[in-house]
């Protein structure tokens, strides 16, 4: 297991490239802060999702707070050429969903975060598909993955990525990106407070469900000033993008 974890040059450089990138689509805007105690890690960044460009957003909004997270991310990446060597070489975590290899991703997360790293994951594991674009139910991983290393998880929202590149990237990918050149849609970032997740009771998985739903309830309020505005149907609808209401949370109150 490691001991300590140096991120790869690679890495660096490319987060240093995230920035002038996302300015080129959008207009990124950033707020909240990481406390300077947490950022020697073992920190989780529980982030909602929103669109096939979050990646390349949260980068950006990670590299103007000074923060360099190792990223969970589906197996699928990993496995294409030239691109999944980057993310092996920049030490990424490679989450095999479907899979009899799944399983492996917990404790690659524990053992990154056991070396001190940053890690930024999507809770939900997917896209959300809630109709109104709140925050879904999430998995249980995150939750798993802060009580066995001990690590902070703090909420991180965004808002407006979806007016960048739509739900079915890289279908018509070029004409997504052409159109958000020329629009440069505004994007929110909001890093929030560090959830609670103390005085849980129950059997172990009893714990992991009440803390998956702090930890999504936190990423909900970190979002809720960012779309004050439109708190029921986004002014901005993506007509790709499924909607599916199995995974609904409580009903946000949407009558501001």
């Amino acid at each position: 297991m490691e001991t300590s974890w140096r991120a790869p040059w690679l890495w660096r450089a490319l987060l240093w490239v995230s920035r002038p990138l996302a300015a080129v689509v959008c207009r990124l805007r950033v707020s909240g802060e990481v406390p300077q105690a947490l950022r020697g890690g073992p920190l989780i960044l529980a982030a909602n999702h929103v669109s096939p460009v979050d990646p390349v957003v949260l980068a950006a909004a990670c590299q103007v707070l000074g923060l360099v997270p190792r990223i969970m991310a589906t197996g699928g990446i990993f496995r294409a050429p030239v691109v999944g060597a980057v993310m092996r070489a920049c030490g990424h975590i490679r989450v095999d969903r479907r899979t009899a290899q799944v399983a492996q991703a917990l404790p690659d997360a524990v053992a990154a975060l056991a070396a001190g790293s940053t890690v930024l994951v999507y809770p939900e594991g997917r896209i959300g598909l809630d109709p109104w674009m709140w925050p879904e139910r999430g998995k249980t991983g995150v939750a798993r993955m802060a009580a066995m290393s001990g690590a902070v998880v703090v909420p991180v929202a965004q808002w407006g990525a979806h007016a960048v590149l739509p739900y079915t990237s890289p279908k018509g990918l070029v004409g997504s990106v052409l159109r958000a050149v020329v629009r440069r849609p505004v994007v929110w970032v909001r890093f929030g407070e560090p959830v609670d997740l103390s005085g849980l009771s129950g059997s172990a998985g009893a714990q992991a469900m009440r803390a998956t739903d702090r930890i999504m309830e936190g990423i909900t309020v970190t979002l809720a000033p960012l779309r004050s505005g439109e708190p029921r149907v986004p002014r901005f609808v993506d007509p790709t993008r499924p909607v599916e209401v199995s995974r609904v949370r409580r009903r946000w109150d949407r009558s501001g």
